[in-house]
């Protein structure tokens, strides 16, 4: 077998280097609702200012939603942009909103996480900077709601932004992980090959058999969320970042 050295890593976000829901403690300490409830309440204000309708028919209507976009994600790869999934929403009502309003809306969906922001992992930014010493490093991520313009920001807001070469984000892309096309399109941004790439991610299916069915390797990281490491096919494993340097050392077969 030929050695293969690392010449890029690229990082998976949510509950790799973002915390999911961690800034729900605070938006209930501020009295206000989880964020999933919070979208249900602007759908329906929103459409009670044309015509009265009922809660629950919006709760159904975006929960129906909800499963339709979880299924295109999971089995097509693909994630609809804030803008399809609430046009979705709307058709299943049969209702309309006039187009400054319904941008509106698809504003205080994209930009919620910006207004009340999650913790990302602490001290991240001096690992970054040592590994960005030896390797082009980029982020290889799925929007759900929030879509790359957002997911930038709040790197930004965390000084993580300046470390990164290059930025994979499904709604720009046209396509999620696994998808082999990120990889791709990753490879071709970062200026390397994807043989020689390591994807660090948590979530299994996406983060490992993703990088592995196009020849590239994976670490498994628990740092935020452990989903299950001992069962996991990564080429290794990170419990704690600051074992990443050398956890890729070892990976670089030069």
């Amino acid at each position: 077998m030929s050695k293969r050295p690392v010449t890029a890593i690229t990082f998976d976000l949510w509950d790799t280097v973002i915390v999911d829901d961690s800034e729900e403690p605070r938006r209930k300490e501020l009295g206000l609702p989880p964020k999933p409830v919070e979208r249900r309440d602007l759908v329906h204000a929103f459409l009670n200012k044309h015509e009265p309708i009922s809660r629950e028919e919006v709760d159904l209507a975006y929960n129906v939603t909800d499963a339709a976009f979880r299924k295109v994600w999971h089995d097509q790869h693909f994630t609809w942009s804030v803008r399809e999934r609430l046009s979705v929403l709307l058709n299943g009502l049969g209702r309309e909103l006039p187009e400054p309003e319904f941008a509106e809306l698809i504003e205080l969906h994209e930009n919620m996480e910006l207004r009340h922001r999650p913790d990302l992992v602490q001290n991240f930014g001096p690992i970054l900077e040592e590994l960005h010493k030896n390797y082009k490093l980029g982020v290889i991520s799925d929007t759900i709601f929030s879509p790359g313009t957002a997911l930038r920001e709040l790197l930004k807001g965390e000084d993580l932004l300046k470390h990164f070469d290059a930025f994979i984000f499904s709604d720009e892309a046209g396509c999620s992980k696994p998808h082999p096309g990120v990889f791709e399109k990753a490879a071709e941004a970062l200026g390397v090959e994807i043989p020689h790439i390591v994807h660090v991610g948590d979530r299994e299916h996406n983060d490992v058999g993703g990088p592995h069915a196009v020849g590239a390797r994976a670490i498994f990281t628990t740092v935020i969320k452990d989903r299950g490491y001992e069962d996991s096919k990564a080429d290794a494993i990170c419990h704690d970042y600051k074992d990443l340097p050398a956890i890729v050392a070892k990976l670089d077969q030069r």
